[in-house]
């Protein structure tokens, strides 16, 4: 026999747990990076150039803090992989944090550098203002409207007009026209 579904319930609970917990151990790794407390690994003034630059030859990141970003992005390549095996949908947000093209957690001012740019002609349409995403460990760009309303999809769309169609029907009962219901639901 098989089980009866419960109201409640929510169907493969365990993939959405693994998803939301590989997400929040990367995050936690990432939001590591720079705190390792090894009074051993300041730099000297001594590794530094006439300038007060340090050489182009030393790594960004200490050694602790490289292999916390790398087991990050191990967990995100984990996470997508589970994602798309299950055919589970991450939501835009956690989509937005990891990069599309090296799976590395985007840490503002970290990992990731992010500009607001308008191409229109004169920088004079403010609809037209794009976010500019760049990822530090493989320079891919990513770019999302800033004030762009997300679209819904088709099935809710079709929903909506196949209401909008049931309400003309009642409508033309009431004195509305089809194109008053039309405009409200574009408003």
């Amino acid at each position: 026999m098989a089980k009866t579904k419960t109201p409640g319930s929510v169907p493969n609970r365990h993939l959405y747990s693994r998803l939301s917990y590989l997400h929040q151990a990367a995050a936690f790794l990432g939001s590591q990076v720079g705190n390792t407390h090894n009074p051993k690994s300041k730099p000297s003034p001594s590794n530094r150039l006439e300038n007060g630059t340090p050489p182009v030859d030393t790594p960004k990141y200490s050694a602790p803090d490289q292999l916390r970003l790398n087991l990050a992005r191990h967990l995100l390549t984990d996470l997508r992989a589970t994602s798309l095996k299950s055919q589970l949908r991450l939501s835009p947000a956690i989509k937005h944090t990891i990069c599309k093209f090296c799976d590395t957690l985007l840490i503002e001012g970290e990992t990731s550098t992010s500009i607001v740019e308008n191409k229109s002609k004169g920088c004079k349409k403010p609809w037209a203002d794009v976010l500019v995403v760049k990822c530090n460990t493989c320079n891919g760009v990513r770019r999302f409207p800033v004030q762009a309303p997300r679209q819904k999809r088709r099935s809710q769309r079709e929903q909506l007009l196949a209401n909008a169609s049931k309400d003309s029907i009642k409508g033309d009962e009431t004195g509305y026209k089809k194109t008053d219901i039309v405009i409200k639901m574009t408003e």
